[in-house]
């Protein structure tokens, strides 16, 4: 899947996001310490960044670009280093996402969540769900004459 959009700015574009509206309250400053140690480093230190990162959504599920920007920093892992792992994480963590937001996120935003999940799932070898084929389907007159 062609992305028309880099993930790595796109991330931090949603952290300054996530930081301006305040959505991690109290956990924003270790949220930043995090951020910078996954941003700046490789290997080891920045998988337990990230790892740290992923507890801090668990616990603030309505951050919405914070929500952002764990997808888009899921993408950079798996990018780096390619393992199931992380392509399952990022197909949930995006279905979550386009789930949830569907009412608050802006076009753009959920374009970018949508061709990632694409990615996710193409790199897992799954199809994106057919919704309108399976409407036709389902509305479709199934029987003799």
């Amino acid at each position: 899947m062609d992305l028309r959009f880099d993930p790595a700015i796109a991330a931090q574009v949603s952290f300054q996001l996530a930081q301006m509206q305040n959505e991690l309250g109290s956990d924003g400053e270790l949220a930043c310490e995090l951020e910078a140690a996954f941003s700046s480093s490789a290997g080891e230190e920045a998988t337990q960044a990230y790892r740290q990162l992923l507890k801090l959504g668990e616990r603030h599920p309505a951050a919405q670009a914070f929500q952002e920007f764990l997808i888009y920093s899921t993408w950079q892992q798996a990018a780096e280093d390619p393992i199931a792992e992380h392509f399952h994480r990022g197909r949930d963590l995006c279905s979550r996402f386009l789930a949830g937001a569907e009412a608050a996120g802006t076009a753009e935003s959920l374009a970018k969540i949508r061709a990632l999940r694409g990615s996710f799932l193409s790199a897992l070898g799954e199809e994106e769900p057919d919704e309108i084929g399976d409407e036709y389907d389902r509305d479709a007159f199934k029987g003799g004459d």
